[in-house]
């Protein structure tokens, strides 16, 4: 028997069962077809069974489907390495696979410390994050992110160090709105410097945590806080890297490079798990000497595998060679004017940026019965708490993804039980 990701068990009933898909089409074994709203957990950013990405992983699979990459190396993931350090931003030097996002974040955080023990600066280990931040479910990922439904159970044997509330007033906040969250921020920074190694945000949107979007003007102050502290700055861009926001990685929309980057979910297209840390020279340059004391003593069994590169690398080529840019500006226009209209005396928020369109109501329960109705109306769409949110694969057509919206406002005007 599956044990399934969070669920209570004890309640479980018989889930929907998917025997192929195509597009964006998810084929179920009793014969409905639905439209993947939220592309498999954010990950199928090029639909399902794509002919160019299915070649690529037979090809890499005909050739060797995995090896170690201690004490060995092979191209799929030098080339790999290499597009990741071009596309995203300036001074991303230096890349560390891994296996999952969790466990990218867990290698970021252990760099930071380590970086600074390298130094020779002791003491340098808590980590400042913000308030309804998500950053995966393993233990040091636990520590920096904020919701008790994921960390309740270990609450006992987490080390948390800071946590700070995100700026107010969306993505278009004035300096004024946004000013408060960055006096937390420094006066964090300058009461606790000698015991902080970095701060940890995911740029712009946080995701699983409800989808708040916040300023760039944040994330810039907290680059030049860093920066006068001396702490490492880390981005997570698992959800956000690949063009989700509008941008190919959501740090473009601040102008600015962290110290270290995250990436995962959609870097394989939701082919295979897999995730890149990628660090600054600095960052690396620490790790250097003639022992293995100041080596960063990690290695998942999966790093770098190279099924999993070789679709990641032509998963890159599609998002560059078909504009992919222009589509997800394309889906924004039609999330946005979607969303106008749509209105309910339950809707407290309507957040939109990139590829991305979140409806917050006043209570959970709103949604208690929604994943079956929409399952009925042949749409996959999956609430997270009091937030229904759409981020659609970067293939879908414009009928698709209205129909999509207006399953979400037949709920509202329609089909919403007393």
């Amino acid at each position: 028997m599956i044990w399934y990701p969070y669920t209570q068990m004890k309640h479980l009933k018989e889930l929907p069962k998917m025997v192929s898909g195509k597009g964006v089409q998810m084929n179920l074994e009793d014969g409905k077809t639905l439209i993947d709203g939220i592309s498999s957990w954010w990950a199928v950013i090029h639909g399902y069974s794509h002919p160019a990405l299915n070649i690529a992983l037979k090809e890499q699979a005909d050739k060797f489907s995995h090896i170690m990459l201690g004490g060995l190396s092979h191209q799929p993931a030098i080339d790999l390495a290499d597009a990741l350090v071009r596309i995203t931003p300036s001074g991303l030097n230096h890349v560390f696979f891994s296996d999952s996002g969790s466990v990218g974040v867990e290698v970021a955080l252990k760099m930071a410390i380590q970086y600074w023990s390298n130094k020779g600066y002791e003491g340098k280990h808590k980590v400042v994050s913000l308030k309804n931040g998500y950053h995966g479910d393993t233990f040091k990922a636990m520590e920096v992110s904020d919701d008790s439904d994921f960390s309740r159970s270990f609450s006992t044997v987490l080390h948390r160090g800071f946590m700070l509330n995100i700026p107010k007033g969306g993505f278009d906040a004035s300096p004024e709105e946004v000013l408060p969250a960055i006096q937390e921020l420094e006066r964090t920074l300058a009461d606790h410097q000698d015991e902080i190694a970095a701060i940890i945000v995911e740029p712009i949107v946080q995701c699983a945590g409800g989808f708040h979007i916040y300023s760039p003007l944040y994330l810039q102050a907290a680059r030049e806080l860093s920066e006068k502290y001396q702490v490492l700055l880390i981005f997570d861009e698992v959800a956000t890297g690949f063009g989700r926001t509008g941008k190919l990685f959501a740090a473009e929309h601040a102008g600015i490079c962290p110290d270290i980057m995250v990436i995962g979910k959609a870097l394989t297209a939701g082919y295979l798990g897999h995730a890149a840390t990628l660090a600054s020279t600095e960052v690396y340059n620490s790790f250097l000497g003639d022992s293995y004391q100041t080596a960063l003593m990690h290695g998942p069994t999966f790093m770098a595998n190279p099924l999993a590169c070789a679709v990641a690398l032509r998963s890159i080529q599609l998002i560059e060679e078909e504009q992919y840019l222009e589509k997800i500006k394309c889906i924004n226009q039609i999330i946005l004017d979607q969303f106008e209209n749509l209105r309910s005396p339950l809707i407290t928020d309507k957040r939109v940026i990139g590829a991305i369109g979140a409806i917050e109501v006043t209570d959970s329960t709103v949604f208690a019965q929604f994943k079956t109705f929409a399952i009925d109306q042949g749409v996959w769409l999956r609430p997270i708490g009091n937030v229904i949110y759409i981020m659609p694969p970067y293939i879908i057509e414009k009928n698709q993804l209205i129909k999509l919206i207006n399953v979400i406002r037949d709920w509202f005007e329609h089909f919403l039980p007393n």
